[in-house]
Order: structure tokens, then sequence, then C-alpha cells
């Protein structure tokens, strides 16, 4: 089990979170553009908590030689896995050049591959899509792994929809092309030697279980953050650990220990980590109350013990 890369979302904050609630799960840090590492500040990039492990860093870019130096930085950091983004269609990543436009140049993506793994000793991984705008050619997924592999990949986590490089957001990338989970249960049958993982729509336990009867893994996004409560169970299903007893209860309170810590140390507010956590009571009752607590921007300067207990008053 993995959860996905998600703009935005997925900071080391949201990742601390979610490894209060399993402990076995590979976690991915948001996209991280190579020149945002090697220019722009490589500490405030690649910083990360020890509790995060075991963590991958996704990085953007589409040049071999940064890409190396980057994913060097990566290793010397600790991650546990750097992972190639070629999958993510927005506008600002196509100007790049990198993202899923990079799925048109095979031949590129298995050189920056290449360049990855001749610097670093842990995995080199990609992310994709199963295909561009509305071509729905298996070959031309098959023939991009079959490229990618040639370069010493062999962990691939796919997106099972096309990118639609002209017309959609990435919101609606992530919506209307149509999910073909049986394109990457074929890329498994063809290429069985190969970890290959699948991403997308997925929300239940139940479809966790039939994927994984074809599948090596399950990367889940949005769900994952809007309904963080059922990493719970994904220790004792899927990595054999015992029951878990963890209660919302102690997960809020180990977060509003870690927000006292941040404060302390860098003079993060308690506000930019809470957002990540608002999902915690879904479905509960009062979780409604709760949220508008923890997400109430009048009570920033407030210290997050105080903002915990209105929040517990209200749960």
């Amino acid at each position: 089990m993995s959860v996905a890369p998600m703009m935005d979302w997925t900071d080391r904050h949201c990742r601390y979170f979610h490894r209060l609630l399993t402990r076995h799960t590979l976690l991915y840090t948001e996209m991280v553009n190579v020149g945002g590492i090697l220019y722009g500040g490589t500490e405030r990039h690649l910083r990360y908590n020890a509790e995060e492990h075991p963590v991958a860093l996704q990085l953007g870019g589409n040049e071999p030689v940064k890409l190396a130096q980057a994913a060097r930085l990566g290793e010397e950091w600790g991650y546990d896995e750097i992972n190639l983004n070629c999958g993510c269609p927005s506008d600002r990543v196509q100007r790049g050049a990198f993202g899923a436009s990079l799925m048109k140049a095979p031949q590129l993506v298995a050189d920056c591959v290449k360049a990855m793994k001749d610097v670093v000793d842990v995995p080199v991984t990609v992310k994709h899509r199963i295909g561009i705008d509305k071509v729905e050619d298996y070959g031309f997924v098959r023939d991009f792994i079959g490229t990618v592999a040639d370069a010493g990949c062999t962990v691939f986590i796919v997106h099972a929809r096309n990118a639609w490089l002209q017309g959609l957001s990435p919101k609606e990338n992530r919506d209307i092309p149509p999910l073909r989970y049986e394109v990457v249960h074929r890329l498994k049958q063809e290429f069985p030697q190969f970890t290959i993982a699948i991403n997308g729509g997925i929300q239940t336990d139940e479809v966790v279980q039939e994927q994984l009867q074809h599948l090596d893994g399950v990367m889940i996004g949005r769900e994952a953050y809007h309904n963080p409560w059922w990493l719970a169970r994904w220790d004792q299903l899927y990595y054999g650990a015992p029951e878990n007893t963890l209660t919302r209860e102690a997960v809020e309170e180990a977060m509003v220990e870690y927000m006292e810590r941040e404060a302390a140390a860098h003079g993060t507010s308690w506000y930019a980590i809470a957002r990540h956590m608002l999902g915690l009571r879904h479905g509960l009752p009062g979780a409604r109350r709760w949220r508008q607590v923890w997400s109430d921007h009048r009570l920033k300067d407030s210290p997050a013990r105080e903002v915990f207990a209105l929040a517990q008053a209200q749960a």
C-alpha cells in the first residue's frame, strides 16, 4: 500500500499524520521540481520527519544530469526511494516539458532513470499514466514501460487513466478520462518480472483486495486524504500486523504534540498542520463542528492545545 504524491497535500505534516495511522504504508512527497532542490533551498524542499519512513521522494524534471544531482541529494537526506513523475498533466508542468508529457519521450525517461540509478543505491521508480490524450492504444504504454525498463527500472506505479494534455484541468484529469484497470492488469501479465502498482479512483478495501489479486501494490490518493481513518486498518489487513488499537482521540493528541514541537522548532503555525487532519472524524457525529474549530482562521494565534480543547468540546 502507498499514499500517492499529491500537490499541496502530502507535505511533511500530512505524512507525519498518516504515519500515526499506518506504520508500513509507503508515503510519497509532493512532486518536487529538481530546480527547487538544486537552486531553491535544498533543506526547505527535502526536510522531513524521521518518523515518516518508509518515505519516497517524487521528482519532477526532464534533464538527466539535474535529476541525478537531485536524486543523490534525496538519498543523502535519507529517502527510501526516488520516483520520477511521468503523470502530472498540469499546464505549468507541461510548459516545463515534464510530468505526463514525458510519456511521449520514453527514451528520455530511460536516460533520466539511468542517470539517477547510476548515482544512488535506493530504488528508482516511475509513476505514469496509461496513455496521453484520447488515444487508447495499449501498445503506447507497453512500449513506454519496455523502454524505461531497459534502463533498469523495475517498479512502475500506473495511474489507470489517460492524461489529456489539452482542455482539462488537473482536477478534471483525475475524474474525466475513464479508468481502465484492465490495461494495468494486462501490463502485469506482459511484464510479470516487474513490480506494478495501480492508482486511480480506489476507495474501498474491497476494490484494494480485488486489485491485489492481479497486481503487486495499490496506491491511494484523494480517499486517503479525505478519509484518513481508513489507513488505520491497512497494517492489519495488508501487512499482517496485530489489530490497531489506536483511537482518533489519541491521534489528535499526538498531532497537537507535533504542532507544539513544530511551533517551537520552526515557528510553524498549527493552522498549516491541522488542515491535513480535517478528515479524521469523517462520518462521525459532530465532525462538522469539530472541523470548523480546527479550520477557524480566527484562532490562528491561539496555542494549539487551546484549539484542541475547543475542538474536543464539539466532538
